[in-house]
């Protein structure tokens, strides 16, 4: 994986769980790792639903290889919340391609 590609920075998030002063459970998204990636935008539509307008965009990262990622982290990139839908290994553990999917009320 050639590093001059990966020009963005994306943060990689993880939902976490925690108690607050009296031991009430906080659940929450907390900053994992800034990493270097390519981003490519692959398509967006907009949709009516439920009397409201949703706004989907779906992405594709390219990011040196990690082993731990899962579908359930998600990544934020340029203000934008982006799901996780699929982690692809490319190459030997060269890189992972990473389809995301931001939805926007």
């Amino acid at each position: 994986m050639r590093a001059g590609r990966l020009d963005r920075r994306i943060t990689l998030q993880r939902f976490t769980a925690t108690q607050d002063a009296y031991g009430e459970p906080i659940e929450t998204w907390a900053d994992y790792v800034t990493v270097w990636a390519r981003v490519e935008p692959l398509r967006g539509r907009e949709r009516f639903e439920a009397q409201r307008e949703h706004a989907e965009v779906d992405t594709r990262f390219h990011l040196r290889y990690r082993d731990d990622l899962t579908v359930e982290d998600r990544i934020t990139y340029e203000g934008d919340l982006y799901d996780i839908e699929a982690i692809l290994e490319t190459g030997r553990h060269e890189g992972l391609e990473i389809l995301g999917r931001a939805v926007q009320p």
